[in-house]
């Protein structure tokens, strides 16, 4: 079975994610801050009339920051029926890839929490770890954005 990913770098690593996931990939834009949120959850952004909680994955996966600059770009996600985004460095391609060139996450694995990670890609001369979007986020903070964005929903509707 052939699987398509969207393909993005933290750091000097590539990640992918499921295009079946994937709702959009949007220039990076002002966020609005929530308070009270985990550090790595940056805010909001209003997407074509639709409201978005924001995360910063390099925050997730416990990266140095870096600033935003062109390449930076948000993924806009379906993650257990919620839509959120991602700001990741940049979006490097869309890549078919056969279930033979994928892998079991390794047992040692730096980084970035081994729950997150469904597999790693191995492509000709480099390795792509492909990460579970519905794993990222806990079934805690999944009710927490969907608390806030109702809250968000009602304070528009005043």
């Amino acid at each position: 079975m052939v699987r398509q990913q969207v393909i993005f770098n933290l750091d000097q690593e590539e990640y992918g994610l499921d295009i079946m996931k994937v709702h959009g990939i949007e220039k990076y834009q002002p966020i609005v801050k929530i308070p009270n949120t985990p550090n790595y959850i940056e805010g909001i952004i209003n997407l074509r009339g639709d409201i978005h909680p924001i995360y910063n994955l390099r925050k997730r996966f416990n990266l140095a920051s870096k600033p935003v600059d062109d390449n930076t770009k948000i993924i806009i996600v379906n993650s257990n029926d919620m839509m959120v985004g991602f700001i990741v460095d940049s979006v490097t391609e869309i890549i078919q890839m056969e279930e033979e060139q994928i892998e079991a996450p390794p047992k040692l694995i730096t980084g970035i929490n081994r729950q997150y990670i469904d597999g790693v890609a191995k492509l000709e001369d480099r390795m792509v770890i492909l990460l579970d979007i519905d794993l990222i986020l806990s079934e805690e903070e999944q009710t927490g954005i969907k608390a806030v964005l109702k809250e968000e929903a009602v304070k528009g509707e005043n």
